[in-house]
């Protein structure tokens, strides 16, 4: 990806929704011809000169010190996941051509077996495993269930992970049926979170191949791209709509993985006494006598990517 493209697009989408108001500043004149704040507003904010700030947001990150990407993030009043992302901007700029070949090669797309065997333990929570890019790298069984309409939709590509964000957008019927009226906020979380990798990780080859695969086949997805936001997936509450058992309720806890870098464990839970709750059971009936046990990769094997489908039990 173009990192100076990157990082001039998201400086100035996050410049022009500050008003003067907003930033405490008194707004001179009637006709302002720019949305948000001035560059120069924003230098003054950030304590550096107009022509250093010019530089920054036409993409120049190069040789810029901590101290300043701090300033600049309190003037554009960046939250969490928008500072995260400037700072990996700002690293994967500076960054050595050995690291950018490191990057375009990718991470671990496995699941190691110890950690596979830690999520198959869990018996009355749905557990993923996935990386940056909403690869599903591994799952326990009632993850699986729930996964389901995933892994039989037609755009599931063969012999790799299923990938969230591509049943989102290129299967848009299956996709909204299965988060119902959550539909919109889901998808712009999936694009946000694309985002916060592409500037982790800007040089990863299937990544780039990805985010231009949506861009090509769905107007939703470039719509929410060129909004430049970025998002921390940590907790919250999803709801599902599952074909087998129905409404699905499920708080999420995101829980990162340091001996697989890139790497992140969601597991899902329902309040308990919930009719959630009772949806959960339904539905882990229904994957013990629907899908079979996965495959679980022996240490010693390849990075391959392992098809990570349950197939079906013959009848």
């Amino acid at each position: 990806m173009d990192l100076k493209a990157e990082t001039r697009e998201f400086l100035a989408s996050r410049r022009a929704r500050i008003t003067p108001e907003t930033a405490g500043l008194p707004a001179y004149g009637g006709n302002r011809r720019v949305p948000g704040l001035r560059r120069e507003e924003v230098a003054m904010l950030a304590g550096v000169s107009v022509d250093y700030y010019t530089r920054l947001e036409r993409g120049n990150l190069r040789g810029v010190s901590e101290s300043v990407l701090e300033a600049l993030a309190d003037a554009l009043q960046l939250d969490e996941a928008e500072r995260a992302h400037l700072f990996d901007l700002a690293r994967a700029t500076n960054g050595t051509a050995a690291a950018r070949s490191r990057a375009r090669r990718g991470t671990r797309t496995t699941v190691r077996p110890a950690v596979q065997r830690i999520i198959d333990s869990m018996t009355t929570a749905p557990a993923v495993v996935r990386n940056g890019r909403l690869d599903v790298l591994g799952t326990n069984l009632l993850a699986r269930a729930l996964y389901s309409p995933m892994y039989d939709s037609p755009e599931r590509v063969a012999k790799r992970p299923v990938n969230t964000a591509r049943f989102h957008f290129l299967d848009p019927a299956a996709s909204q049926a299965f988060w119902g009226e959550r539909w919109e906020k889901i998808a712009h979380d999936a694009v946000a979170i694309l985002r916060s990798e592409a500037g982790r990780n800007p040089h990863d080859r299937d990544l780039i191949e990805l985010v231009g695969e949506l861009s090509t086949r769905s107007e939703d997805f470039r719509r929410l791209w060129a909004s430049h936001d970025v998002h921390l997936h940590r907790t919250g509450t999803k709801v599902f709509h599952h074909p087998a058992v129905g409404r699905l309720e499920l708080d999420f806890e995101a829980l990162e993985l340091p001996s697989d870098p890139g790497q992140q464990l969601n597991v899902y839970t329902a309040v308990p006494g919930s009719s959630s709750e009772d949806g959960l059971t339904l539905l882990a009936a229904w994957a013990a006598t629907t899908l079979e046990p996965a495959n679980v990769p022996v240490a010693g094997e390849s990075d391959a990517v392992p098809d990570v489908d349950r197939s079906r039990k013959a009848n």
